[in-house]
């Protein structure tokens, strides 16, 4: 049993550590506790190869020709530990000139291959790495590359991916202006910890000190900020855990975002931090730990004011939320990303980038697309992802999930879903279905109910045998619930 120290914030974590063994031997959770976030269908990890020319020959632009746009730019000071993408380290300041060459050509290769002038956005997304570790003048290059390449005129949200690091000081500032300047609105920084114990063993190159200048600066520029922490991590206590989030809360910020530690790789590279488990064991906090760390986060969040908006951010406005990320995983609209590892979510195929510098280069030489992963989905594939993305980070409306699939959702999956609601993981009226709040807190296990068998993160074997497990009634349409 775990130790709890008497708290406001942690009164009702055992009644969630209960909730957690009891829907492990129901088979929703694997029996070792390990986890695997649910952040597309099919997982990333997962796609087979595609090449460029499969996917577009049968795509046609959405009606509206918009699209939300993301660009990666692969380059860091230094590797976080718990980073599972590849990235470029230290200044490369020529290799930063060739990437971002190379990213205004692919946008270029794209547009050709739609039809387009410009790309109509809707929302933007720039992530990485490090997306503002270029110096100033690249920096306002890259800035000008997706101002002569997109219409704005109709994007509602333009968000940055940053590191503190980059936000402080004098340039730090010029950054943010400029940044602010080009009408970039949101900012997201990862803070990841405000301990700094935590933050050394995670080999960031920032402290608190750091972090909070820089949450202040972005403030001070009027950017609305999101500030993400990573929980779970090696060597961190639920003691000092609940400290970091009671400091974060008091930092007037619009969201705050909570990430749980991943091991295995759920992208393209496989972060260091595995390897830090196989040799520091010790250091690892248990399951019941961990989950009493994002129990505890989420009392404090509630206590002041903050509310789960979009699956695992928080904020005190509705308002406030990732319209990027909402887009494509509530909403399936069609998204084109651009950069190393980048992906494209087509409202009916999902195309990924190569994770290879020197392969990412050669095809955009060659003016190809340098797509080399992917899927076009089958009617079947297209049900579970209208409703896997919806259902973990928000809801999935049934009017608009006929739209998307031509079928009524009481079509499908019904043992499957009585099954859920049975056991207190959704809820159902006549125009949705939704988690309840317990699902919510196991959203990622819950999503992957609706997986093929062919894109479970876990096998069979893993899982108790019981009404939950995820290999149970796999069928799309086969065995429909009648009561």
């Amino acid at each position: 049993m775990l130790a709890l120290k008497t708290s406001p914030y942690t009164e009702n974590i055992p009644a969630r550590l209960a909730e957690y063994e009891k829907l492990q031997s129901l088979g929703l959770i694997v029996r070792s506790g390990d986890f695997f976030p649910s952040v597309h269908y099919p997982p990333i990890t997962m796609y087979p190869p595609l090449t460029p020319e499969e996917l577009l020959a049968t795509y046609t632009p959405p009606a509206d020709h918009r699209f939300d746009i993301y660009a990666h730019v692969p380059f860091c000071r230094q590797r976080c530990l718990f980073c599972h993408y590849p990235v470029q380290l230290g200044e490369r300041s020529a290799e930063k000139d060739r990437y971002l060459a190379a990213l205004a050509q692919e946008m270029d290769i794209y547009m050709e291959r739609l039809g387009y002038e410009r790309l109509k956005a809707r929302s933007i997304l720039v992530g990485g790495g490090t997306p503002t570790y270029l110096a100033l003048d690249q920096l306002e290059h890259f800035l000008q590359i997706l101002d002569r390449r997109l219409d704005r005129s109709e994007c509602t949200q333009y968000n940055y991916d940053v590191d503190p690091v980059t936000l402080i000081g004098t340039e730090g500032n010029e950054r943010l202006k400029m940044m602010r300047d080009y009408g970039v609105d949101r900012l997201t920084i990862g803070i990841q910890s405000l301990n700094p114990a935590t933050l050394k063993l995670m080999n960031r190159h920032h402290g608190p000190e750091q972090a909070l200048e820089a949450i202040a600066d972005a403030r001070k520029f009027g950017f609305q900020v999101n500030i993400e922490f990573i929980f779970g991590y090696l060597g961190q206590t639920l003691e000092d855990w609940i400290a970091v989030i009671e400091q974060a809360v008091g930092l007037g910020v619009e969201e705050i975002q909570l990430y749980r530690l991943k091991f295995e790789a759920y992208g393209d590279f496989q972060g260091p931090i595995k390897y830090q488990r196989e040799h520091h064991p010790e250091a690892v906090p248990t399951v019941a730990e961990t989950l009493a760390m994002k129990q505890a986060a989420i009392n404090i969040l509630n206590a002041h004011g903050y509310r789960e908006n979009l699956r695992r951010v928080f904020s005190k406005k509705p308002e406030h939320y990732s319209h990027y990320a909402d887009n494509q995983c509530c909403g399936l609209l069609d998204q084109l990303g651009f950069g190393l590892t980048a992906f494209s979510s087509l409202r009916d195929r999902f195309g990924l980038n190569t994770q290879d510098f020197a392969e990412y280069y050669q095809r955009i030489a060659d003016r190809r697309l340098p797509l080399n992963r992917g899927l076009i989905r089958t009617e079947e594939e297209q049900i579970r992802w209208a409703i896997i993305l919806p259902l973990k980070n928000r809801r999935v409306w049934k009017n608009y999930f006929r739209q998307v699939t031509g079928y009524a959702l009481d079509e499908v999956f019904q043992p499957k879903i009585h099954a859920l609601k049975t056991h207190g993981l959704i809820t159902e009226d006549e125009t949705k279905i939704e988690l309840t709040p317990l699902g919510a807190f196991f959203a990622d296990e819950v999503a992957q109910q609706f997986h093929h068998p062919d894109y479970m993160p876990f096998p069979r074997f893993a899982y108790n045998d019981g009404p939950l497990n995820p290999y149970n009634n796999t069928e799309v349409f086969g065995g429909n619930y009648a009561g």
